[in-house]
């Protein structure tokens, strides 16, 4: 999630180049195919590894294995913040997936930002979508005590709140699995995450998918529906 200026501007450019492509190539995709973008930080775009260990494309082979026809457009940008994630949502959207995968919160986090900031940023995010009648899969992020307690229990209910208030779908931690297996397994920020200790590897982000992928299939039960 942290990440040197130089190359938050490079992964705009990646970012916009992918989107191009896949906005061009839209006309081989089949009909029925359900077509979701993950926005978000270093998380969603997959810092620190190589191509295919990211959670976007673990995620989507996961999603195939078990027989779902989906594609899922990576729209991750290393260093965003929320706010970065509100200006730009109504041109990731540009080419209408059926749903939208939304993770920020880990920049606002390390950069101290005040949660009614992130709040209204990611309502904003969700307000864009639902303009398109675009389903939202929310995925949160736990704070740690850092700044402390009460900065802990408001940045933590943002998701919650945010969530409630616009009937999404909601996986509470991104971390989720991995804190789960950091239970019983004392060197696991040594197997399942990178030197930062912010960033999971590709094993970290296995487990993520392990967890993720169920509450997926769940969101994609609801766009069939929508």
């Amino acid at each position: 999630m942290r990440i040197h200026n130089r190359l938050c501007c490079g992964a705009v450019r990646t970012f916009l180049t992918a989107l191009t492509i896949v906005t061009v190539s839209l006309g081989s995709v089949r009909a029925d195919t359900v077509r979701l973008t993950a926005m978000g930080d270093s998380i969603i775009q997959g810092y620190g590894l190589a191509q295919g260990d990211g959670v976007v494309p673990q995620l989507e082979a996961w999603l195939q294995a078990r027989g779902h026809d989906v594609q899922i457009l990576n729209a991750g940008v290393s260093g965003e913040t929320s706010a970065g994630g509100a200006a730009r949502v109504d041109w990731t959207l540009a080419d209408h997936p059926n749903g939208l995968i939304v993770l920020f919160g880990g920049n606002d986090l390390l950069r101290g930002l005040a949660p009614e900031q992130m709040y209204e940023n990611l309502s904003k995010i969700i307000i864009g979508a639902e303009a398109q009648d675009i389903p939202v899969f929310l995925i949160g992020l736990e704070a740690p005590t850092t700044y402390g307690t009460s900065y802990k229990t408001e940045f933590d209910g943002i998701f919650t709140k945010v969530a409630m208030e616009h009937d999404l779908m909601l996986y509470g931690d991104i971390f989720t699995a991995i804190k789960a297996t950091a239970l019983s397994k004392s060197d696991t920020t040594v197997s399942v995450m990178q030197r930062d200790n912010i960033h999971p590897n590709q094993r970290g982000v296995e487990l993520i998918v392990a967890d993720l992928g169920p509450k997926v299939e769940d969101f994609l039960r609801r766009l069939t529906a929508h």
